[in-house]
């Protein structure tokens, strides 16, 4: 059965009715020369041949061994995960309005929400944004929303955040008058330090951002910074890897007293069972204060009664456009990305508390592993002093392009070249490793990174000579 079930005499039909004499005329306001005109498609093919299509497709990107991360990362996803979210319950469900219809996707959120919750620290969680940087200009926006002492509009944003984060915050936040003030970082250790601060101690600032762990993969000292912002009336905003929380101190008890804490949370969650598939889809996270949550974009499920005494879930708090007056609205772009949601919350319930922090655990050791056996090779050493997670900067002898040019051709995707984001640094590279990496993936790194530094100091001694 073809999918538009029409038959031209049906085709025929509806166009008389409406007047028409062709569907060509109605784009009739379209200028011709604007029209795609016909369509260069190829003929179609069955579906034996569109599978064989697909795996040669999917054949070509090979299987190398990744040691990217920068923000998307490789962990091992359990089979139940998948299985349970693609089926048909949660995979073809739609925003949950009705509650009489919706109450296992409802309860899945507001479970969902319950682990972010605990995770974070804090009282609330939203039902989840786009991604993580869409999550952060949502984070910026809500603290000028949130913070009474503050009339300024203007954010701290260390550089120590990733970029891209700070680029889409810019681009949604900055054309709704809110400005961002980049603070520079500690080049030996590899974090922001407080005393960066003090040029901007006593001024008016809304909110600063600080991510745990940074860009670089290293540990900033979240008590100072938050106690620092603190008395200067300015909100702190988290981002936060969700993976390390199984393991650091929660934003929630951020500052030296343990409970001042953060006032918003925010990051990604694709670390959380979703696979890294060519650039998406991701979740945005965030959670906050039960004293901000009406400033929280986004919706939120709660747990309530039936007439008859039963449990049951509903939406309680739907403070977007679809739902009330877009002028009142908190966001007009804020979405549930219901099923990568679905998928983390199944992701958390396997590994539990305890996977969740083995899975922290042996990420942070294959990185150590990974960052001893890289230091090893002539011409690379460690770039920061600072503590770090499961990502660590390197510095090479030579620009990173052409070795991790050289490594793609041994199936090897060797780091993120930071170079263009971070020239000061010099031939700059980040590194990752997750519990997926083995001692022989990092041995095989070692290796070819050894070939590749000394393939490319030959080449430039025959140059020269």
């Amino acid at each position: 059965m073809a999918f538009i079930p029409h038959t031209p005499e049906d085709i025929a039909h509806m166009l008389n009715v409406i007047g028409v004499s062709s569907i060509d005329d109605l784009f009739d306001e379209i200028p011709a020369d604007l029209r795609a005109g016909v369509l260069d498609v190829p003929a179609p093919l069955s579906e034996m041949l569109v599978g064989r299509l697909m795996a040669d497709r999917a054949a070509l990107d090979g299987r190398p061994l990744n040691f990217i991360g920068a923000g998307a990362y490789e962990h091992h996803i359990p089979a139940p995960v998948w299985a349970i979210a693609t089926r048909g319950e949660f995979y073809s469900a739609y925003t949950p309005y009705q509650a009489e219809a919706s109450q296992g996707t409802l309860q899945l959120i507001y479970e969902y929400q319950s682990m972010m919750c605990a995770l974070t620290g804090m009282e609330v969680s939203n039902a989840s944004l786009y991604d993580g940087a869409s999550a952060l200009a949502e984070a910026c926006l809500m603290a000028v929303r949130s913070n009474r002492h503050s009339k300024s509009r203007r954010i701290l944003v260390p550089r120590t955040v990733n970029p891209t984060y700070t680029r889409v915050a810019q681009t949604i936040a900055g054309n709704q008058d809110i400005s961002f003030v980049p603070v520079d970082f500690d080049r030996s250790a590899g974090r922001l330090g407080v005393e960066a601060l003090e040029a901007h101690a006593g001024q008016d600032f809304t909110a600063l951002v600080v991510q745990q762990p940074n860009f670089f993969g290293s540990m900033e000292e979240v008590d100072a910074l938050t106690d620092w912002a603190h008395r200067n009336n300015i909100l702190v905003i988290a981002v936060v890897n969700p993976t390390s929380l199984a393991l650091l101190k929660p934003p929630a008890a951020w500052g030296a007293d343990g409970v001042s804490g953060a006032d918003i949370v925010c990051g990604e969650g694709q670390a959380l069972g979703v696979p890294l598939a060519s650039g998406g889809p991701y979740f945005g996270f965030m959670a906050t204060r039960m004293q901000y949550v009406r400033q929280m974009p986004g919706r939120i499920v709660g747990r309530t009664v039936d007439v008859e005494g039963r449990p049951g879930f509903s939406l309680t708090l739907q403070a977007r456009e679809q739902h009330i007056r877009r002028s009142k609205a908190t966001s007009n772009i804020c979405t549930n990305q219901g099923l990568m949601v679905t998928a983390a919350t199944i992701y958390m319930s396997l590994l539990g508390p305890r996977g969740l922090a083995a899975v922290a655990q042996a990420s942070m050791q294959r990185t150590a592993d990974l960052v001893a056996a890289l230091t090893q090779v002539a011409g690379v050493k460690k770039a920061f002093t600072a503590p770090h997670f499961h990502e660590a900067v390197l510095l090479l002898d030579r620009p990173p392009a052409e070795i991790l040019a050289a490594l793609s051709q041994r199936g090897i995707l060797g780091g993120l070249d930071l170079s263009e984001r971070y020239p000061e640094l010099g031939h700059a590279l980040v590194v990752c490793a997750t519990e997926t990496k083995l001692d022989a993936d990092i041995e095989a790194y070692r290796a070819a990174l050894a070939d590749a530094m000394g393939d490319a100091r030959d080449h430039a001694k025959r140059n020269r000579s």
